[in-house]
């Protein structure tokens, strides 16, 4: 029997999970702002790169729990209304992808065909994260997919699309902050764990159990801080020491591994926090 907790969660808004948007955002600023430090400024092309960037985001979101409807065998009205919801959000996300992809078309034609190639892997792996036959959240390959897609692929891309020619130094550029925006779906599944164990969802987390997933949550969050320290060296950054403050934002979210299922609601939107925050120091460092 479907609990009206349970049905909350396919209600729109809480199906666009907004807290996740500084993952699109962030990751579209860090290519943009790559390439305003390299002289290519289109503000049209910047406007419609953010913007395509948030559909597509809000599209995985909508889309993600189209999975569930098998789930959801009986007759009963809560989970009738819960399949109604279920559908309409898998419409808007589909209505959110093809909004993203018109805006992909004409920066395609403006920025060429490494851009287009980018854009398929980017919308398969989108489509991909939930639904079958892939399903690649449920195969425990969600954190290591979203950081190349909605990391490394969402940076180089916006950084194509803001005009600059395609270089080596956007990918290491792109890495620190591709590790947080892991490190966010990773937070995500440590907060629903007990649920998703429960329904037999094979996400990483799930695989390799609690305590290893908070190992590989600061695992990550250091590679970030790691590969920052690396970029500095290289000559990519002139400076990073404003970043320290960042790590005040790192304190919560490190505290809510360790509590109870309830009290750990708030951990992904503390790393979102997290997110937001060392991504957009990270932007003005790229510009400094």
């Amino acid at each position: 029997m479907l609990s009206a907790t349970s049905l909350d969660k396919y209600r729109f808004s809480r199906a666009l999970r907004p807290f996740s948007f500084p993952v699109a955002v962030i990751a579209c600023l860090v290519g943009v702002v790559a390439a305003y430090a390299e002289g290519y400024w289109q503000p049209l092309n910047v406007a419609l790169i953010l913007m395509a960037g948030v559909l597509l985001q809000a599209g995985v979101n909508l889309i993600n729990d189209y999975a569930d409807l098998p789930l959801l065998t009986s007759t009963d009205a809560m989970q009738d209304r819960a399949r109604q919801s279920i559908r309409f959000n898998f419409r808007a996300g589909l209505l959110c992808f093809m909004l993203a992809a018109v805006i992909g078309l004409y920066l395609i034609s403006v920025a060429g065909l490494v851009l287009l190639w980018i854009s398929l892997l980017g919308l398969l792996g989108a489509l991909g994260y939930t639904l079958a036959p892939i399903q690649y959240k449920n195969r425990g390959l969600g954190v290591l997919l979203v950081f190349w897609l909605m990391g490394v692929l969402m940076i180089c891309g916006s950084y194509l699309a803001a005009g600059a020619p395609f270089d080596w130094t956007i990918v290491w550029i792109s890495l620190p902050v591709s590790c947080l925006v892991s490190l966010l779906l990773l937070s995500n599944e440590l907060r629903d764990y007990e649920r998703d164990l429960a329904e037999g969802i094979g996400t990483l987390t799930v695989r390799i159990g609690y305590q290893q997933a908070v190992y590989l949550y600061w695992a990550l969050l250091g590679a970030a801080l790691l590969l920052t320290l690396l970029l500095r060296s290289l000559g990519y950054l002139s400076l990073i020491w404003p970043l320290a403050g960042v790590l005040l934002l790192a304190i919560k979210p490190c505290r809510l591994l360790q509590v109870s299922a309830p009290e750990r609601v708030a951990l992904t939107p503390a790393t979102a926090r997290l997110l937001l925050g060392f991504g957009t120091l990270f932007c003005i460092l790229l510009v400094l």
